[in-house]
């Protein structure tokens, strides 16, 4: 067993890890224990009942956290015209089209949002093995295949996390960082959660909700009381 350094036994230190939480009791220890110089992000980690392998049990979304995530999301846009200006204005960071794509190629991009209209689809197509895996491919369901690209760029900039379920059924988010306000973390939180219940998959059987932990970047996790979030 791996020993706990000095700062982490300080964390746990009166701590039972096999209590449950509400949500908000969580969120609390987790504010009171932070013990470094950053701000650290809080993170819910669900475990579900599905299997992502097949197409009906994906669980997949965005969510518009009602207080933003408490980093600067970078995004990029691939259009041209009117279009291209109508990102700008909107304020994204990186506004191309196959100049755009050639800088992907070259592996010269850091974003964390890629939109695009649906006419550039061809040439966003031929990045997939390279957006893809870093779950930045955009997607229609998503709504970053859009003719309205200054919504779905401001949506971006204001706090929207995007989620997708991973191959051992577990998905999970940044909902905020713990220097917000209880109640605004708590808000976050819970519209992350409610997010992911809601976009139960029609293949789902049995308990489709099995765990719930909340985390902060170098915290303890806590498992949440899956009762207590309403399903």
């Amino acid at each position: 067993m791996a020993r706990r350094s000095k700062r982490m036994q300080k964390l746990h230190e009166g701590l039972d890890l096999t209590k449950t939480y509400t949500l908000a009791d969580a969120l609390q220890v987790l504010k009171e224990r932070s013990g470094v110089k950053f701000d650290e992000t809080v993170e819910v980690s669900m475990n579900l009942g599905v299997d992502p392998r097949h197409a009906d049990q994906m669980v997949r979304g965005v969510v518009a956290l009602p207080h933003g995530t408490g980093k600067t999301t970078k995004v990029a846009v691939f259009a041209k015209g009117p279009k291209a200006e109508e990102a700008q204005a909107a304020g994204a960071d990186v506004v191309g089209a196959e100049d755009l794509a050639q800088q992907v190629q070259a592996g010269d991009f850091d974003f964390d949002r890629v939109i695009a209209t649906p006419d550039m689809m061809a040439v966003v197509g031929k990045l997939g093995k390279i957006l893809g895996p870093k779950g930045l491919m955009p997607n229609p369901k998503l709504g970053t295949v859009t003719m309205d690209v200054k919504a779905a760029v401001e949506a971006a900039k204001a706090g929207q996390a995007q989620f997708r379920v991973e191959k051992a059924g577990i998905v999970h988010g940044g909902v905020g960082k713990l220097s917000f306000d209880a109640d605004k973390l708590l808000e976050n939180a819970n519209s992350f959660v409610d997010a992911i219940i809601k976009a139960k998959p029609s293949g789902a059987k049995g308990t489709y909700v099995k765990k719930v932990s909340v985390s902060s970047t170098m915290g303890p996790g806590l498992t949440i009381d899956v009762s207590s979030l309403g399903q």
